[in-house]
């Protein structure tokens, strides 16, 4: 059996976030396999030998233990030597191995719910791109020796009761680039709930100098998603501030690789708008975003050159990389989830930040913070063009229907497309002037507001993102849009 016969069986999915599924569906068997695969298309490309260390580290789900059992017990069939890091943020875990040079996985299903859960694999350097993901569906998953009961591993190995010690060295790399007073004065919250990096980015802020007040930790997982911001989450910011004064209160989600940050009075940040900022204090010359994010990026008339792609990192860091051969000096990415991702190593006032091109939580968010000064926060975001974002989703919308739907509309050509989006959505939008298929329906309409329809690659969800001039109207777009599409797929074909 190879990787993609072990992903039909299993129903486990393997694609730009690793493999995703049900705790039901990731046994021992699956997830033993998967990393096997891993592994051997690693040694396939002169990246992985017997003998080589790779590390693990995962999130704060209950299954994540026993998941990091069955992938140390696969890298020991391999003949590999498994590092386990503890339960860490993905970044932090990416700086260690990336600077070790040794391949990597991460066991975290992100900001899904707890009845989830992933693996995510790193090459020696950076993450698998979509390259790689042909050859390893490939791979062999069968190892001589190994025996499973039911999915269950026969012979379970315990992980260390001492982990390797990577988290200093995440902490380090943000002093040596702002310095230890760098958020000196500043009071901070950090809502913790069940982030995995939750006492790391205490650790950090206060290291940096800051005031921090640890908030909202929780015991049971909590799916936070910073793209679709839970109600409860908005209240909770909101009363934080008005309780304590704080400058800003900093969270993640749940493997801490992707940022939410709030003002002053509890207003969560766009991931996208926060990735504009970030990206203007470290004066990058080349900047990429997939197609999802505000176009405030190129409104800002604040990077010479800007760029877009489908959505997820691995398209992201395929670009960076084509910018960084073609000239580029000071590249970086970001994602409308908050995600930045460093590609070309920086020196800021302070002293070096090297590259690291994957997901970071911290880095936009001390960017922002710094670049802020004495000033609120909110004024950083008020000096930039005028330009919202929305998103929500119609959970448990299965990936096949959510593709029919946009078949729906873009049965003909461009200018019949143009008619059907108009039929089903001028009166809450406008005229439609433009449509972008980079990935999924991206809908650009005179008044300039924007809807883009996107099935989830990870989730049985239809993700709708909108942009406006006012979070209101954003709001109220986004609203319609989702109640139309419900509206659409009730009747069926027409």
């Amino acid at each position: 059996m190879n990787v993609g016969e072990l992903m039909a069986e299993s129903e486990v999915a393997f694609g730009t976030s690793g493999a995703r599924g049900t705790v039901a569906a990731m046994t021992d068997r699956v997830c033993h396999g998967y990393t096997v695969g891993f592994l051997r298309y690693l040694a396939s490309i002169g990246e992985f030998s017997p003998g080589d260390r790779v590390a693990l580290s995962g999130d704060l789900r209950p299954s994540t233990p026993w998941i990091l059992a069955a992938c140390a017990a696969a890298v020991e069939d391999m003949g590999g030597h498994p590092v386990y890091c503890g339960l860490q943020p993905t970044p932090t875990l990416a700086v260690y191995a990336f600077s070790e040079g040794i391949p990597s996985l991460m066991v975290t299903g992100s900001h899904i719910p707890a009845d989830c859960n992933g693996i995510k694999f790193y090459r020696p350097h950076g993450e698998l791109l979509k390259s790689d993901e042909a050859p390893m569906m490939a791979q062999s998953v069968e190892v001589a020796g190994r025996s499973f009961a039911d999915g269950a591993l026969a012979a379970p190995a315990a992980l260390p009761d001492q982990p390797a010690e990577i988290g200093p060295a995440y902490v380090a790399r943000y002093v040596a680039a702002f310095g230890s007073g760098a958020l000196e004065g500043k009071r901070i919250g950090v809502y913790q709930h069940s982030a995995v990096g939750r006492e790391i980015v205490v650790d950090i802020l206060e290291a940096l100098g800051a005031d921090v007040t640890p908030l909202g930790r929780s015991l049971q997982f909590v799916p936070v998603d910073t793209e679709a911001i839970r109600e409860e989450d908005v209240a909770l910011a909101r009363a934080w501030a008005a309780e304590h004064g704080f400058d800003a209160i900093v969270s993640t989600d749940g493997d801490s690789d992707r940022p939410l940050l709030a003002d002053e009075s509890g207003e969560w940040l766009r991931g996208d708008v926060l990735g504009v900022i970030c990206a203007r204090h470290l004066g990058a010359d080349r900047v990429v975003t997939p197609v999802s994010s505000n176009t405030m990026l190129e409104m800002s008339g604040a990077f010479p050159v800007t760029t877009r792609t489908r959505i997820g990192s691995p398209y992201v860091i395929a670009e960076m990389q084509t910018q960084i051969a073609s000239g580029g000096k000071r590249v970086c990415g970001y994602e409308a989830n908050g995600g930045f991702l460093l590609g070309s190593d920086i020196t800021l006032g302070e002293g070096p930040l090297r590259a690291l091109p994957t997901r970071d939580a911290v880095l936009p968010v001390v960017a922002a913070l710094v670049e802020a000064g004495d000033n609120p926060l909110s004024d950083l975001v008020a000096a930039l063009p005028r330009r919202v974002t929305y998103s929500d989703r119609i959970a448990g919308m299965a990936t096949s229907a959510s593709w029919q739907f946009l078949g729906q509309l873009t049965a003909g050509d461009t200018a019949q497309t143009l008619t059907e989006i108009e039929r089903h959505f001028g009166d809450i939008a406008g005229q439609p002037a433009a449509i972008d298929e980079t990935d999924g329906l991206r809908i650009t309409f005179t008044s300039g507001d924007i809807i883009h329809f996107r099935p989830s690659g990870n989730a049985p969800e239809l993700r709708c993102y909108t942009e406006a001039i006012s979070w209101e109207d954003a709001v109220a777009l986004n609203t319609g849009a989702l109640a139309r599409v419900r509206a659409i797929v009730a009747a069926g074909p027409a």
